[in-house]
């Protein structure tokens, strides 16, 4: 799933490509993803893009009056066309969910633009066309953003302190209480910082900063060695570049465990036990806790 640092660099790539040119239209292909219908998807025709912004894990494509709004789930994802699309075979039955096709000028090709796909079965890819993006239900729910201005060292202890007992990997992940994090950044920001995923949320000061700054210090880095990658590259940098997540298996990089994983109903974490949680390993099953 594409997550903060990932989404960042997609809306930066769109942004140099898409502002300032004008929409030709927005065909809905997987009809499933459109989850709004005032206004119509005809409205954006001869409109023009005037910003491209992310808020936690979803992107905003400014359209006029209107935002597109996309959020890519699990499975999806985004590929610049320098040309016309071809044509489509079936509709709504492959990994194709919509196009975004843009009106030429003088620096863009007629009919160059966005594919918006998704693979497997299971289909969760969303698209919103609204008029602000806080009609957008998971937009108004989202927490903080963990690498904006606001977000300092005591911002984040009032967040943990509030969370009390919970696991701090699902503290992590959950866009409510902060946006932007997913699985693997959860998996890497906790390997950085050495503490157990089923670690409670309120902890000793000390160990709250450790934790921030882990996470400063793994959000800002993947955001930076994303920044200027075109779409087509981002997945396979983040997967080159991850220390624990999606490596079981394999030999931790800062101390030469073996990376662990837990198993859940439809996820996994990954992490060292020798860096993380004093050599105990962690217990494979959906309730599991740091074995004692």
């Amino acid at each position: 799933m594409p997550e903060l640092p990932e989404v960042h660099a997609l809306a930066s790539d769109l942004r140099a490509r898409l502002v300032g040119h004008r929409v030709a239209r927005l065909d809905i292909v997987s009809f499933a993803a459109l989850k709004t219908f005032d206004p119509p998807v005809s409205a954006l025709a001869g409109e023009t893009i005037t910003a491209v912004d992310r808020h936690g894990k979803f992107l905003d494509l400014s359209v006029g009056d209107a935002h597109v709004v996309l959020h890519l789930a699990r499975a999806g994802w985004v590929r610049w066309r320098d040309g016309p699309p071809a044509p489509l075979r079936g509709t709504g039955k492959g990994p194709m969910a919509a196009r975004l096709v843009m009106a030429g000028d003088e620096t863009l090709t007629d009919g160059a633009g966005l594919d918006i796909t998704e693979a497997g079965t299971k289909k969760s890819l969303a698209i919103w066309l609204v008029r602000d993006p806080r009609e957008v239900p998971g937009i108004a729910r989202l927490g903080p953003d963990p690498l904006g201005a606001t977000f300092d060292e005591a911002a984040f202890a009032d967040i943990l302190s509030a969370q009390g007992r919970a696991q701090i990997k699902g503290v992590l992940r959950n866009q409510s209480v902060i946006a932007g994090i997913g699985n693997a950044y959860s998996d890497e920001i906790l390997h950085v910082a050495r503490m157990s995923p089923f670690a409670p949320a309120s902890m000793p000061p000390q160990r709250v900063a450790a934790l921030y700054d882990a996470m400063q210090v793994t959000l800002a880095d993947a955001v930076a060695r994303a920044d200027g990658l075109a779409a087509a590259d981002l997945k396979r940098e983040k997967k080159s570049n991850l220390r624990v997540h999606g490596r079981a298996g394999e030999a931790c990089p800062v101390c030469g465990d073996v990376v662990r994983q837990v198993k859940f109903a439809d996820s996994t974490l990954e992490y060292c036990a020798t860096c993380q949680t004093g050599g105990k390993p962690l217990a494979d099953r959906v309730l599991s806790r740091l074995l004692k």
